[in-house]
């Protein structure tokens, strides 16, 4: 019966096509896709798959979408049967501004810019990144908040069920939709999500549930819309509903940009009926979880290793991130200036704050009724009488903080309960994982804050996204960062600060299981913001913490009086693997930020050696013997810029000279008579010079000390062709 309903509807799209009726014709290719696609009769399924592909083809052409024919064929997709929605297989971008395709895996891949256009290497990061855990996680674009949600048959997402967690798997019975658990769904009761309402189960993502409820929170205390806006379909008044055909899109920044999550609305139930997913105590509202369920898929499954606020914050809303360490023992840890600058941008609406655990013993565990290793949701923050107090909520809305200003203790004065709204027996009633906590009780049991910025505090941004070959530059900083991806970074004099974003693309589960990959930014300002090489000399005006977090947030202060030149330099521990990364800056003040990115025409090393046998083996300057240190000639065919680097073991200090022999145009001024590396260095120094005329020069790399032998690496660089040869 279902391949003759199938007929009936492609029929009727023939019928619209020859009419000239285009989006009557497209509706009805995309429904009869769709209902082959639901057949669950294996065979008649397969019969009818040449049916659909036709059905795809035509609703293609009609919507305007070209085949690739760069290599002479169409562009390829997943078989037809693994898709359950054209929209998953066409992006509804047809006509968006500064577009371009790349031909994927599946779907095809429309990588978007609202202002300017990417370059082609920013195009090839955020497409190879659209990969992951295995599925491909479009653009999200404004487009995507009108496709179709509605379908004569209730939606299955194509990419099956997700996994399921070791408990959950214990309790599991079946796979619900919304509709089968309550008589009458919605996604949200009341005109703000109720963050008082959230709780968590079994599945090990509570920075994530403490991120939307510092979310929620916000949205009822600010009016403003920066959670329940990323859940679709949405009515006329922007509010997101509930969708019969279970079908729906949440908008999560992943990557470099915010992508397209499309889920179902099945949910894991428990043989008791329980839902075995974080979920809203107003029982009829799922936009808990709905949301966990996207993020979830996304991040791979239920069976969720854990990250933290800054990640998942980040994932929801955009929000800038940052990460406080409390470090109670750190003289230069100022903990009444933290909690100021919490309380301000709290109370002002510029920040989301969450607080995590960090190790604690089963013994004070029990004795302070606190979780090791666990996030807490930060909603409120006050000052009375010099006791500075936070109000937290553990995400699974039981078991609270039993020390100082808990509810059964007695500091509990009349005054302070009122100026606090707060009614301790009223609050020793029922445990609803809300308590209030003093700072410096916070300050010993927990580990670290985790904030999220609001954007439109900052006038002024700047994003690229950038790939960091493996092979490119030393596994470790030790002794240069010329290799290094860098940036000039130009700012006014002012007030404020800039900060700048280092964001490592995540493309894996295991990333967060087994995250050996740390990254930073290195701030210097002595060289005007000219390439830096050497990482230590001198030592970077801010030296980033190495974390394997993907986000990094460098915070640069703005000099009141004058402006200033920073060189930015994107540093990682160990490197073993190509990353791909964004670099996002904010400021309040209008500000340059442009790449370092060096595109050599010449690109040449050479091998040497200092030998005593063949008394080449000169040493420094200081003696005699200077001038039977090897040396190379390099013609430079026009004038450019040239970078003349020297490796050597590390025991040796090295340096290198490099003279002027003659300029091709005789009637110029040379711009000096030789050049040298400003000291003798381990077993590295580099010679960077821009805007040198055409000609001959000489290059002779020694070691400090006369008769000292070993090997060594000459690289040279040049945006011009040059010819380099060796003189004795």
């Amino acid at each position: 019966m279902a391949d003759v309903n199938c007929h009936k509807v492609l029929m009727k799209a023939l019928d619209f096509d020859e009419a000239g009726d285009k989006e009557k014709a497209i509706e009805h290719y995309t429904m009869a896709v769709e209902m082959i696609l639901s057949i669950e009769d294996k065979e008649k399924r397969e019969k009818m798959n040449k049916f659909a592909r036709q059905a795809l083809d035509r609703a293609e052409e009609l919507k305007g979408i070209k085949k690739n024919l760069s290599d002479g064929s169409p562009s390829k997709s997943l078989p037809i049967q693994q898709h359950k929605t054209t929209t998953s297989i066409v992006s509804p971008t047809i006509n968006a501004p500064n577009k371009v395709t790349i031909p994927t895996h599946s779907p095809k891949l429309e990588i978007t810019r609202d202002r300017g256009g990417y370059s082609m290497e920013e195009k090839k990061v955020l497409e190879k990144t659209s990969l992951i855990n295995s599925r491909i996680y479009v653009p999200f674009l404004e487009v995507d908040a009108k496709e179709r949600f509605n379908f004569p048959l209730p939606f299955t997402d194509k990419d099956g069920m997700l996994e399921l967690a070791p408990k959950q798997k214990r309790d599991f019975h079946k796979w619900m939709r919304i509709s089968e658990i309550c008589e009458y769904p919605t996604i949200i009761t009341g005109a703000y999500p109720d963050f008082q309402a959230i709780k968590q189960t079994v599945v090990s993502d509570c920075s994530f549930v403490s991120s939307l409820t510092v979310a929620a929170l916000y949205e009822k205390k600010f009016n403003r819309r920066i959670l329940t806006s990323i859940i679709y379909p949405r009515n006329s008044k922007d509010e997101p509903v509930y969708n019969p055909s279970g079908k729906y899109t949440v908008k999560l920044h992943v990557n470099g940009i915010a992508r397209k999550v499309v889920i179902d609305d099945y949910l894991p139930v428990g043989r008791y009926n329980q839902l075995l997913c974080s979920f809203s105590n107003n029982k009829c509202e799922f936009w808990v979880s709905l949301l966990e369920k996207a993020y979830l898929k996304l991040m791979g499954g239920f069976d969720f290793p854990g990250s933290n606020s800054n990640i998942d914050a980040y994932a929801l809303t955009g929000w800038i991130p940052e990460r406080i360490s409390i470090r109670k023992n750190d003289s230069d840890f100022n903990a009444n200036a933290v909690f100021d600058r919490l309380k301000e941008g709290f109370h002002n609406g510029r920040c989301l704050i969450t607080v995590a655990t960090g190790e604690l013993t089963d013994a004070e565990c029990d004795r302070t009724g606190l979780v090791s290793t666990h996030a807490f949701a930060v909603i409120n923050l006050a000052e009375v009488d010099g006791i500075k107090l936070l109000m937290l909520k553990n995400p699974w809305s039981h078991l609270r903080w039993k020390g100082n200003y808990s509810e059964k203790d007695s500091r509990w004065t009349p005054e302070l309960q009122k100026i606090l709204n707060y009614d301790p027996k009223i609050a020793q009633s029922i445990d609803n994982g809300i308590f209030w906590i003093d700072y410096h009780s916070l300050i010993n049991f927990f580990d670290v804050f985790y904030l999220n910025w609001d954007p439109e505090l900052f006038k002024y941004t700047y994003c690229t996204h950038k790939c960091w070959q493996s092979g490119v530059g030393p596994v470790k900083d030790a002794y240069t960062v010329g290799d290094n991806p860098q940036f000039s970074l130009s700012v006014p004099a002012g007030r404020g600060s800039v900060y700048v974003l280092l964001t490592r693309h995540i493309t894996t589960i295991e990333d967060f299981r087994e995250n050996n990959e740390y990254i930073t930014l290195l701030v210097y300002h002595h060289k005007n913001g000219k390439r830096i090489y050497y990482p230590h000399d001198p030592a970077p005006y801010i030296d980033g913490i190495r974390i394997n977090s993907p986000h990094y947030l460098c915070k640069i202060r703005l000099d009141p009086n004058q402006a200033r030149k920073y060189t930015l330099v994107v540093s990682q521990y160990e490197k073993s693997t190509t990353i791909f990364y964004t670099l996002r800056a904010y400021c309040r003040e209008p500000f340059e930020l442009k790449s370092l990115d060096q595109h050599w025409l010449t690109n040449l090393q050479l091998t040497g050696e200092w030998s005593a046998l063949n008394n080449t083996a000169g040493g420094c300057q200081n003696h005699k013997t200077y001038r039977f240190n090897p040396l190379y000639k390099i013609i430079l065919a026009n004038d450019g810029n040239l970078v003349v680097e020297l490796r050597a073991p590390k025991v040796f200090q090295v340096g290198m000279e490099l003279t002027i022999k003659e300029l091709e145009d005789q009637s110029i001024t040379a711009p000096f008579i030789s050049k040298s590396t400003d000291s003798f260095r381990s077993g590295f120094c580099v010679l960077d010079l821009e805007n040198l005329p055409a000609g001959t020069y000489y290059v002779r790399p020694a070691t400090y000390l006369p008769n000292q032998e070993a090997p060594f690496f000459l690289k040279v660089k040049s945006n011009v062709k040059l010819q380099i040869e060796k003189e004795n």
